[in-house]
């Protein structure tokens, strides 16, 4: 998930530089006999400058029954797969994107939507499997985080107050999203640079304090760290009288 919504934004960034990439995507003929895939591909590449060709099989991701899921039809979960080629991850960000899940339910022939970009918790996935180096996560989350986060017990009187410990983030239904995604919440773009991620600080921008530059392994390792710790206890939810 960290390295699709990278490369979205990357991608959107830069759309008129990437005009002469592509990849190919197979589409099953059930699918491709809707007209959805007319609808959606052109859509895609106009707001990325990235071409997809359809193929009937040997291609560079294809929609099918196994990989991330990324839209339902009627009783039909659609999942995408790719070969790791280049920028089939952008596509699949992009389906799981606001705009893209908009793409997705635009599509009504006749007035009826066929499609749906929300995703049944019953829905079979393949599982979320964390991979980072939760060892290099936490020493990354000390040297880059630390000075306003607390990490763990080493730097708990160095952090600054009032901003949420990793255990506190960690507590959050959503917590993997938002260390995935720092970078683009605030305060975190006015001083944080990853590699081949974000662009160069504007000359008339430059960052407030002493910038944080990372790398996307080293994000998905902090992932991996975080992961490993226990989340804060907050205790029951007040109950109203």
């Amino acid at each position: 998930m960290l390295r699709q919504i990278a490369v979205l934004i990357s991608l959107l960034a830069t759309p008129l530089a990437a005009q002469d990439k592509g990849f190919s995507l197979q589409v099953p003929q059930s699918l491709s006999e809707t007209g959805f895939i007319k609808h959606l591909l052109p859509r895609f590449s106009l707001k990325t400058g990235i071409r997809i060709t359809p193929k009937s099989e040997g291609a560079d991701a294809a929609f099918g029954p196994s990989g991330t899921p990324v839209f339902r039809e009627g009783a039909t979960l659609w999942h995408l797969s790719n070969t790791g080629a280049p920028h089939t991850d952008g596509f699949r960000a992009w389906l799981l994107s606001d705009i893209g899940k908009r793409t997705i339910e635009a599509f009504a022939p006749n007035g009826t939507q066929l499609f749906s970009a929300e995703l049944a918790p019953t829905a079979t996935a393949e599982p979320v499997v964390l991979t980072g180096d939760a060892v290099l996560g936490e020493t990354v989350s000390l040297q880059r985080c630390g000075r306003c986060h607390v990490v763990n017990d080493s730097n708990r009187m160095k952090a600054i107050g009032s901003t949420p410990s990793f255990a506190l983030l960690r507590s959050f239904p959503d917590w993997q999203e938002r260390f995935e995604t720092f970078f683009l919440r605030k305060p975190h773009p006015a001083f944080t640079q990853v590699t081949e991620v974000t662009e160069p600080f504007a000359a008339n921008l430059p960052s407030p304090i002493a910038p944080i530059e990372m790398t996307l392994e080293e994000i998905t390792a902090i992932v991996g760290f975080v992961a490993s710790i226990k989340a804060a206890d907050l205790g029951a939810p007040i109950q109203s009288q």
